[in-house]
């Protein structure tokens, strides 16, 4: 199988070669070491270091990219992570349903670091967490993700044996080539810097150390750091460009640094929904990017015989311009403006070394999304989104509302639903709510090809799945169904459905293990996989 570290064979069979003749070296000192046994542990540990995870996982991003840049069809995917245990499992799923992990990603959503990974306890998505718990996430996901590999090879090792010992050589045959074509559950992360956690040197420090882990794309947005909100909330601040390119440089320069020279960079815009800033950006001539952000405040003109002391003001164009500015000493931007400020915030980000964008929206729109985009191709015309499929729109209400709009439109009889209450169940098996589901589901492919959307992203899917399926457990647990509802809605559909966890043992690492112990002890190994074994109920 192809390794990480070129220094070694390509193959299963040439690593059992090349360790045979190295032990031969020794003059029989090592005669106890199994040339085999060897060669099946580099293959379970093909990734040595996070940094040859982060190489490896560029490139597949830059191929996808370029994939789709030829056909928007080819869009990924991924979905968000807290936990190692949870990205493991998405990743061995997509390998069980699809056979693949082509164009298929993790996320690592701040919003559920700080919400479940800080040791403050549950925080809002204000980058209040512990900076140092992002880069311990990604390393976290990648070791699950290595587990499952190892896994899944120590399976596939045993029936190289099985087949072996019945003399079933084609069998054999069939599994070495298996393993030599061996498909890694190791993928890309995109990982969230929020807005870097500081000053350029500070985004500096935690890009190194997310990449050190393995992160091969850094989303970093251009908030004010010790003022970030949600995306999905109110009194966002954005900054100059400036301020926010050198963020971007930062991030590169780490890349660069660690030998990572195709590492993403996808730099998110707020500005959509942001309508204060805490600085008026620094201008050298007119039309630069500080005098085209200045342009946007929201400004009463004044002259100069009411210039009070303590005033901003700005000169444009010879007139006297002071700036509109809160009681929290920050400047608002004029209404209405928040989209062309995206359009200006992306197209700088990818003049200034970007690779992906992300524009943040209030709600799933892929002509809104496409109006943005398109302004923005005109400029670059290989502009390309990351987007946040978001848990905080209400998907149903706002499809529902966008097919009665359209609807209205088109001069549909619409009497027979009322608006502000499409969300009712009532609604469910209607025309408009099956044409509503409908765009729902073609949302990714239709954004994709309309909106320059590369990747589709939930941000926050297994804090919902948790929460739902832990409250359907503990209803009929703690209720008349007893140990039935867990029986029956659990275990049973695990095992009915091929679920892995069910031999929980086995996915916890006890095979792997066993396996250790014979390659050390031989015969006289004390293994856990024996007779006794629970988990043999499940075979």
């Amino acid at each position: 199988m192809p390794y990480s570290d070129e220094s070694l064979p390509n193959s299963y069979s040439e690593n059992i070669s090349q360790i045979s003749q190295l032990i031969k070296t020794y003059d029989g000192t090592w005669d106890g070491i199994s040339a085999e046994s060897v060669a099946r542990m580099r293959a379970q540990n093909r990734f040595r270091t996070g940094l040859d995870i982060a190489r490896y996982t560029a490139k597949i991003m830059r191929e996808d990219m370029a994939a789709y840049d030829a056909d928007p069809a080819n869009y990924t995917q991924s979905l968000g992570c807290w936990h190692g245990f949870i990205g493991q499992q998405k990743m061995i799923s997509i390998k069980k349903h699809f056979g693949s992990t082509k164009r298929r990603y993790l996320y690592l959503s701040g919003w559920m670091v700080a919400a479940l990974r800080s040791e403050f306890g549950p925080l809002p998505d204000q980058s209040m967490h512990e900076k140092t718990s992002v880069p311990a996430l990604i390393e976290e996901l990648y070791t699950f993700l290595r587990q499952a590999d190892a896994r899944e090879l120590g399976m596939m090792f045993r029936d190289i044996d099985a087949a072996r010992a019945s003399g079933d050589s084609a069998r054999e045959a069939e599994l070495l080539a298996a393993v030599d074509n061996y498909e890694t559950h190791v993928v890309p992360v995109i990982a969230d810097i929020d807005a870097g956690f500081g000053n350029a040197e500070a985004t500096y420090l935690l890009a190194k150390k997310m990449i050190e882990a393995g992160a091969c794309a850094l989303q970093i947005e251009n908030q004010v750091s010790d003022e970030k909100q949600c995306g999905h909330q109110d009194g966002k601040v954005t900054v100059p460009h400036e301020d926010f390119l050198a963020k971007v440089r930062a991030c590169r320069y780490a890349f660069l640094e660690l030998g990572v020279e195709d590492g993403i960079v996808v730099t998110r815009t707020d500005s959509l929904g942001a309508g204060l800033t805490k600085q008026i950006a620094i201008s050298h001539k007119p039309g630069d990017l500080g005098d085209q952000y200045n342009s946007y405040l929201d400004c009463d003109e004044v002259g100069p015989d009411v210039v009070q002391d303590g005033d901003v003001i700005i000169n444009r164009g010879g007139k006297l311009l002071r700036p509109k500015r809160l009681a929290s000493n920050l400047f608002q931007f004029k209404p209405g403006t928040g989209a062309d400020r995206c359009v200006m915030d992306c197209i700088a980000s990818l003049q200034n070394g970007a690779d992906l964008l992300w524009i943040e929206t209030e709600k799933p729109h892929v002509e809104q999304i496409a109006s943005m985009v398109d302004r923005i191709r005109e400029v670059i015309p290989n502009a390309k989104l990351v987007y946040n499929n978001s848990p905080s729109f209400n998907w149903t209400l706002s499809f529902r509302q966008q097919v009665f709009d359209a609807w209205t439109e088109e001069g549909k009889d619409v009497s027979a639903y009322d608006r502000d209450k499409l969300m009712s169940v009532d609604y469910d098996n209607t025309d408009l709510a099956k044409e509503a589901d409908n765009r729902i589901r073609s949302f990714q492919a239709d954004g994709s090809k309309r909106a320059g959307i590369f990747h589709h992203l939930i941000t926050l899917p297994t804090y919902h799945t948790a929460a739902l399926s832990t409250d359907n457990l503990a209803k009929e647990y703690f209720g008349d169904e007893a140990m039935l509802g867990y029986v029956k809605n659990v275990q049973r559909q695990e095992i009915r459905q091929g679920i892995a966890c069910v031999k929980h043992q086995n996915m916890a690492g006890s095979d792997i293990g066993d396996d250790h112990k014979e390659y050390f002890a031989g015969d006289a190994a004390l293994k856990a996989a024996g007779e006794d074994n629970t988990m043999n109920q499940f075979s």
